[in-house]
């Protein structure tokens, strides 16, 4: 067994939607040590929460190797359900306590999957409140609704 220490990576994501649905963005600023890196990506016809998860998807399914690392999103949709609500979901066969479909059930599944390889810390962060990096990934995220709706 290596005892190798995992790469730290701080992540901070967003998403944003001009009408919801409508024109929508993701966002992703990364940061380990001295190297950052910028995501930005959109779709059109698309909801907030759909561009919320893929903006963690992107962040994490980009990671090489396993990591140690600290997500901050201001979505508490996202927060709360990767960390509270998903296994019960899965337990229910993607059902919500009334028995409804789970929205977004794919982007869950996929977002589950690309967590597992990693030690993820969940961490929010209130939206539109000044932190440095929320603001850079909101940025990025309503680049991302621009080129989705050019």
């Amino acid at each position: 067994m290596s005892d190798a220490v995992s790469p730290k990576v701080v992540v901070y994501t967003d998403g944003a939607c001009k009408g919801n649905p409508g024109p929508g963005g993701w966002g992703v600023w990364m940061v380990s040590g001295t190297h950052e890196k910028e995501m930005w990506g959109g779709e059109d016809g698309t909801t907030n929460n759909r561009m919320e998860l893929t903006a963690v998807i992107q962040a994490l399914s980009v990671l090489k190797k396993p990591c140690d690392v600290i997500v901050y999103t201001d979505s508490e949709y996202v927060r709360k359900g990767i960390t509270e609500w998903i296994n019960g979901w899965k337990r229910r066969g993607w059902k919500t306590a009334d028995n409804k479909p789970v929205k977004n059930a794919e982007l869950w599944q996929q977002l589950e999957a690309a967590a597992s390889r990693h030690k993820v810390d969940w961490r929010w962060v209130k939206g539109h409140a000044g932190d440095p990096g929320n603001e850079r990934a909101d940025a990025l995220a309503n680049r991302g609704v621009h080129d989705a709706s050019a």
